[in-house]
């Protein structure tokens, strides 16, 4: 993503603003090159041949130089599945009788959540070592069989191996334990060599969540494994390279997902654990990383202090965010204008909307992302108004469902003649539609007010969409109009419009008589009116994916009509009653 246009600088009255014509431009649409993918597959195969193999010899460490504790607390639910025999991820789950690391099949979410070694934290959080060690162990000696003795990408992908090293340096105590030192030996030398195949491919991951974790496990372990201390100072620089390059100039990831951000900053949370148990001052380039990621996570929080869902990603509940950014170290207001990041964050009182005001991801960088630009959440207090419909979040959803989630339709914003803003391709990439948006913001006298506009459909339809909306002083009001304006050489035609309001899972609907707006219950929470101009209202039905990938039965509030050739314009507001 580039951006064009002028920055405008803060001033006095404002506090900080975005002229208009400020735009943002979406690079790299044309994915990866067919010369990219078979690199990327050749140096997969090279992984499994002799020659890799003799790369990954060295010296066998005999301990480990220390064991960091790890600053994320494990969720205890899953913990206790894991007592009782069940490795559960989001709905999807399997015996751990049944258990092949060899011949894993199952959904992905859970598969990473095997492979990674996270269950570990979550292990440790439901009782003591004599309890949990030995099922620790039983898993790791299975993983063990499958993968020490070769190298396959299903358990050798850098960001598994990034991964790995923190926890199973953090839960030594359980995975070491053992009396067998055969079983010790072949543990710590297969962490080494996890390493050393760090040490090559870390360098050929692309920009993102997967080359920051490669980088970050290289320097763990450098810092946490005998004979390692060598490859710190080259690992601090590759990781400090892939942080420059991961994050916006604003410290979003360049995926445009928050739960890739929540698990940047778990990431170098746990890396910080790292280098506080040797005692060794985190260097700078993290610490200033950090203090741009943590309050972009922040800027993506709603009421509740959970996450907002876009980018096919679930609302992970604010404990989870918050050991993050006491992970981290580093203490923030959340960002409200995520200028090159694209979230921008409207907040007053008790209320907070969230409007996705930038392209979608490159097919370069994201596979799952979402066709939801201009779309908003809206919160009060801790309750959800408006959502978007959520994520797959690699739990066990129909595939036909997970493929829904990331279209225009399953996000609270306008989408015309009943499709995407951007297409979404087979191979769960992006691909053609938005490509610019323009976009103005002013925030005077504690009114926050946005205006912007997409090209999605300027080549199809001949339509410009072009979403305001303003949050009042007391938070009590969000008002909003979508319009669509004949723009670009495709000639405007009539074509029919949908803009939805999808409503959080506590919200209660009944329609005025008039057909022209509706009451909103919420349980525990102020009632709000909702109104619209322009066309009539609609209320239908709608699904909401929780944090643990349930599937929440909703209502949404939908403004259906049909545009003439020169356009229309639709007004709709948010009012608080009482």
């Amino acid at each position: 993503m580039t951006i064009t246009g002028r920055i405008a600088m803060p001033d006095a009255a404002t506090g900080d603003s975005i002229d208009a014509g400020r735009r943002l431009v979406r690079l790299g649409d044309g994915g990866l090159s067919l010369s990219e993918k078979m690199a990327t597959r050749f140096r997969r195969f090279v992984w499994r041949t002799p020659l890799h193999r003799l790369r990954l010899r060295g010296k066998f460490p005999l301990k480990l130089v220390a064991v960091p504790e790890d600053p994320i607390p494990g969720d205890r639910t899953r913990g206790q599945a894991l007592l009782e025999g069940r490795a559960l991820y989001h709905g999807a789950q399997i015996g751990l009788a049944d258990l092949d690391f060899g011949a894993l099949d199952v959904p992905h979410g859970l598969a990473d959540y095997l492979q990674s070694f996270e269950w570990l934290r979550d292990l440790a959080a439901v009782a003591g070592r004599d309890e949990t060690a030995p099922i620790a162990e039983k898993l790791m000696r299975n993983w063990l069989e499958a993968y020490a003795p070769k190298v396959a990408e299903s358990g050798w992908g850098p960001d598994m191996w990034g991964q790995r090293i923190f926890f199973w340096t953090a839960y030594a105590p359980l995975i070491l334990s053992s009396t067998d030192l055969v079983y010790r030996s072949t543990v710590l030398n297969t962490l080494a060599r996890g390493a050393r195949h760090l040490d090559r491919a870390a360098t050929k991951e692309s920009p993102g969540l997967t080359q920051v974790r490669a980088w970050a496990g290289i320097v763990g372990a450098g810092l946490l494994v005998q004979g390692g201390e060598p490859r710190v100072a080259r690992g601090e620089a590759g990781l400090a390279r892939a942080l420059a390059q991961t994050l916006t100039s604003d410290g979003g990831v360049i995926c445009r997902s928050p739960v890739s951000q929540l698990a940047l900053v778990e990431t170098l949370g746990m890396l910080r654990a790292a280098y506080d148990v040797r005692r060794i001052e985190f260097p700078q380039p993290f610490q200033n990383a950090v203090s741009f990621a943590v309050p972009a996570l922040l800027g993506v929080t709603m009421g509740d202090g959970g996450l907002s869902s876009w980018q096919g990603g679930l609302p992970v509940p604010a404990g989870r965010v918050a050991a993050a950014v006491e992970a981290s170290g580093h203490r923030a207001l959340p960002l409200r204008h995520a200028r090159d990041w694209g979230y921008q964050r409207l907040a007053a009182e008790d209320t907070i909307a969230i409007v996705d005001a930038a392209p979608p991801p490159s097919m370069r960088l994201e596979t799952g992302g979402c066709a939801s630009t201009l779309a908003f959440e809206m919160s009060h207090g801790p309750h959800r108004i408006v959502v978007n419909c959520g994520g797959a979040g690699g739990s066990l959803l129909p595939p036909a469902l997970a493929e829904g989630l990331r279209t225009t339709a399953a996000h609270s914003t306008l989408a015309l003649a009943d499709s995407n803003s951007t297409a979404l391709n087979g191979d769960g990439s992006l691909g053609r539609g938005v490509v610019e948006i323009e976009m103005s913001r002013r925030d005077r006298n504690g009114i926050a007010r946005l205006e912007a506009s997409h090209d999605g459909y300027v080549q199809r339809y001949g339509f410009v969409h072009r979403r305001q909306i303003g949050l009042s002083k007391e938070g009590d009001e969000l008002r909003g109009e979508d319009v669509l304006l004949p723009g670009g050489r495709h000639k405007a035609e009539s074509a029919a419009f949908a803009i939805r309001f999808h409503l959080g899972p506590d919200v209660d609907v009944t329609p005025t008589a008039d057909n022209r707006g509706a009451l909103l219950r919420i349980e525990g929470g102020p009632a709000w009116h909702f109104r619209c101009r322009g066309t009539g209202l609609m209320i239908d039905e709608s699904i909401w994916i929780d944090e643990k990938s349930r599937i929440t039965e909703t209502k949404q509030l939908v403004l259906a009509g049909e545009t003439a050739p020169g356009g229309a314009t639709i007004g709709w507001l948010f009012r608080r009653a009482g």
